[in-house]
Parts: structure tokens; C-alpha cells; sequence
């Protein structure tokens, strides 16, 4: 549903463990657990590319799961990394098509997931960073999220918190600093690997029967018919079900198209299930206009790149709702038919959208295959997350 506002609301997803026994999930020895798994990732992942600047310990890990929960990393001691990639949510936000951050400040583009970070190159939809270990100064000093006024605020800010000594000399034997924060947050982070899905027991590792009859169907058309491999391809030990390239599917330019009014009326829920259409210049009247999203030129600068995003991964899709750059897809199922009509025709389109033809079957049974592509450890990283509770709830 949306609200008077337009924002995207998604039901909450119900996970089989409650807060409690989540606490108990997870070991004492977890940060070791997660190291062991960062090591050595679940089957139909490969192997982590850790740089040399930043092995993993059981140490970091540990640190950098304590940062990512702790709202007192944002301007006002209210937003955390975890409150836009909620473990119990995909690691993301199923609640909103766009995050909100400090005093409610809207964010333009939908929250990624992390799980399975440790294999993106080029970090946000756009691609704009290339590591990790420096992946988090750009939303903590966001104005419309973390907001804080400068990096060197914040290492000030946790140097001055008296729980934050002894884990930075356990993980660093020395105290805060920019680098050292992005090492622990990139630490925790690369272990948040989930595989072993039902489609990877069956493509490698030989269970005839870990899919079912239509999931394979769904599968026979994902890498045929439906074309999805050629942007979300599969290797012979492993996959990632993404390029990490950038593409024009003709969403984001359709998206720009009524952020400018040009599609002249604007559907807005009055209520759940009822509607009107009112003209664009109504809605501008009663707030500030949207910001424009040109996708990866606003990184590269070069025409050609207008409304390309990095290609998601598709693993554990079934948990990452809502869907597209923007989150306002809700289902598998729109996603699927936007590709199925062939995206968006515009000049730019990529060469590779076209028409599928595939019938209400076929859509259905390429939605179960794509169910099948989550991992059988979500509720273990979840528990891991959730070992203790942030520091500054007390």
C-alpha cells in the first residue's frame, strides 16, 4: 500500500525466530563462526577477495557488527546502518520503497541488501564506490541520512564512548579512525554470505530433488526463453546472478518521465485500495518536487550511462521487497511482467530488454524459480546479528 504521501509500505516479513531466541541462536563463539564462513563460503558461492590491507579476525567482525547497529554513529544518536538493512527484513527494508533518515529526511533510492556485499565492485546503484573499507562514509555524513557534519566528527564522537576502547584495541591495538572503522564495518559485512538456496543443492550439489517440478521449469526459462541470464548469468561452481554491470532497462528513464509531470495525471491512494488521479502541478504544490535520477552518469558523467544501474544480484530476492532502484515495484510478480513487456522503449534502451512472450504460466513458474535462490542461513545471520543489543537502546 501507499500512504498519503505516495511512500511505499510493505508488510513487515515474518521470520520463524522471535528476538529472544534469536539471542540465543547465535553462539558465543559467533564472530569466529562468521570468520570461518567468510573463509570459506556456503556451496554455490566463491571464494572472498579480502584485501591484503584488511584480513579478517574474529575481532573486526565483531567490532564491525557493533558499529552497524549503533545509532549513535548518526548526527542525533537516532539511525543506524541496521535500521536501513534490517536482518530480519533481507538485510534491507521491506516497509519502505526509500529509507528515511534523520528527522525523517527522505533518501531517493531504494536500501540494497548486504547479504552477499562481498562480491559487489561497484557499491550503491550507481556504482560510485569501489570498496568496501570506504563504503560507509558516504551514508554517514548523507545530510538526508546519518547527516553527519564530517567524517572526522564521527571518529572523534566513538573515541569519546567508553565502550568502543577495548574492542578497537582487540581488533586494531589502537583507537578509532577512519580507516579503522571501515575495516571492522567491511569485516562484518563480507561475512554476511548466504547460499546453499534449494537451486544450489541442486545445480552443485547434485540434489535431484531439491527442486521441485516448476522451479525447474522456472529455471529452464530463466536461462533460455526469458534470456535473464545474459545480465544475471550462472558459472559451473558458483554464481552471483549478476554482471555487475550497468544497464537501461527504460525504468529509470520512464521513472524521470513522471517525476516531470509528463505523464500528465498522477494516481495517489487516497485510502488502502482507493485511488484518484489528480494533475502533476497538484502534487508539486504540497511538497518539495522529487530529485531527478540519471543513474550511473551522475558517477561517470558520460551521456550514455542516463538511467543505467548496476545489475542486482538475485540471490535471496524472495526476502529483499520492494523492487527496482526506487523500490516501487512490491512483487516478484511486477518485476517479472515489466520484463516481459520489454522494459521501457526509449532511445537508450539496453539491446538485451525485449518482449519475452512468456504466458501467465511460465511468469508463474519463473517466480518460483527465483524463490528458490534463497539461502538456507538467513535465520543463522540474522541471529549473529542480533547476538546482543545495541549499545545505545540502554
Amino acid at each position: 500500500m501507499r500512504t498519503l504521501s505516495g511512500a511505499l509500505v510493505l508488510p513487515v516479513l515474518t521470520l520463524s525466530l522471535t528476538a529472544a531466541t534469536l539471542f540465543a541462536a547465535a553462539e558465543p563463539d559467533w564472530a569466529e563462526r562468521a570468520l570461518d564462513r567468510a573463509l570459506a563460503p556456503p556451496l554455490g558461492l566463491p571464494s572472498v577477495n579480502h584485501p591484503a590491507s584488511n584480513p579478517p579476525t574474529a575481532a573486526k567482525i565483531a567490532l564491525g557488527r557493533k558499529l552497524f547497529f549503533d545509532r549513535r554513529l548518526s548526527h542525533n544518536n537516532t539511525t543506524s546502518c541496521a535500521m536501513c538493512h534490517v536482518p530480519e527484513q533481507g538485510f534491507t527494508s521491506n516497509e519502505l520503497a526509500t529509507p528515511v533518515g534523520v528527522e525523517g529526511r527522505s533518501v531517493r533510492r531504494n536500501s540494497p541488501t548486504v547479504l552477499n556485499v562481498a562480491y559487489v565492485e561497484a557499491l550503491f546503484h550507481d556504482g560510485r564506490d569501489l570498496a568496501l573499507e570506504t563504503q560507509y562514509v558516504a551514508p554517514i555524513t548523507a545530510f538526508n541520512e546519518m547527516a553527519n557534519p564530517s567524517l572526522g566528527y564521527v571518529v572523534d564522537k566513538i573515541a569519546k564512548l567508553d565502550d568502543y576502547a577495548t574492542p578497537f584495541q582487540d581488533a586494531f591495538g589502537a583507537g578509532p579512525s577512519p580507516d579503522r572503522i571501515g575495516q571492522a564495518l567491511a569485516a562484518y559485512q563480507r561475512t554476511l554470505l548466504s547460499g546453499a538456496s534449494p537451486f544450489d543443492r541442486w545445480r552443485f550439489g547434485g540434489e535431484a530433488d531439491a527442486l521441485g517440478e516448476r522451479e525447474r521449469r522456472g529455471f529452464a526459462l530463466f536461462s533460455g526463453k526469458a534470456g535473464c541470464v545474459a545480465c544475471h548469468p550462472i558459472g559451473q561452481s558458483s554464481a552471483l546472478f549478476s554482471d555487475g554491470l550497468f544497464h537501461d532497462t527504460g525504468y529509470g528513464w520512464q521513472r524521470e518521465q513522471e517525476r516531470q509531470g509528463k505523464g500528465g495525471l498522477v494516481e495517489v491512494e487516497l485510502s488502502p485500495g482507493v485511488t484518484t488521479h489528480i494533475p502533476h502541478s497538484v502534487v508539486q504544490s504540497v511538497g518539495n518536487p522529487p530529485m531527478a535520477d540519471l543513474g550511473r552518469y551522475e558517477v561517470t558523467k558520460d551521456p550514455k550511462d542516463r538511467w543505467r544501474f548496476r545489475t542486482p544480484s538475485l540471490r535471496n530476492v524472495a526476502l529483499t521487497a520492494p523492487y527496482m532502484h526506487d523500490g516501487q515495484l512490491q512483487q516478484l510478480d511486477d518485476v517479472v511482467a515489466f520484463y516481459n513487456a520489454g522494459g521501457v522503449p526509449h532511445d537508450g534502451l539496453d539491446e538485451q530488454i525485449k518482449p519475452l512472450g512468456l504466458s501467465v504460466k511460465e511468469r508463474v513458474a519463473l517466480v518460483a524459480f527465483l524463490k528458490s535462490l534463497t539461502g538456507a542461513n538467513i535465520d543463522q545471520l540474522t541471529a549473529e546479528a542480533r547476538i546482543a543489543e545495541p549499545d545505545n537502546i540502554r
